[in-house]
């Protein structure tokens, strides 16, 4: 798909903080997350729904790899997954950490998005891939 932004993410023609990559998954820290570590785990093939993906089981042995580094790398209490796929036409399992009071009550909670700053992202990033 031309416009889709995950596919752009794909190709290197916009910027993320890669945290994992194999011939046919990519994972990158959220933008927006909802909490510190949160990961987009996406197809690197373009498949409008993750349930369209051939590559099904393998797809969340990914998503297993990148919860067991959030909790290793970031001591996350617990992970949660999100799989709307609706502001994005593109295959994407967001993988939330959760940890000790949080502030959250329930997923999706877009209102409670974080911001962190570049080098904090990058180290985020580092702590999960030292893990992986």
């Amino acid at each position: 798909m031309h416009d889709c932004i995950f596919c752009k993410i794909v190709k290197g023609e916009i910027p993320s903080y890669k945290v994992y990559e194999d011939p046919d998954f990519m994972a990158f820290l959220d933008i927006k997350p909802i909490n510190k570590g949160h990961v987009l785990v996406i197809s690197k093939k373009h498949y409008r729904w993750t349930w369209d993906v051939p590559e099904f089981e393998e797809y969340w042995k990914v998503i297993k790899k990148i919860t067991k580094a959030l909790i290793k790398g970031l001591h996350a209490e617990r992970v949660q997954y999100i799989t709307l796929g609706e502001t994005v036409p593109h295959a994407h399992v967001h993988v939330v950490p959760r940890y000790k009071d949080d502030g959250l009550k329930s997923l999706p909670d877009w209102d409670k998005s974080k911001e962190f700053l570049a080098d904090e992202m990058k180290n985020i990033s580092d702590k999960i891939i030292g893990q992986i």
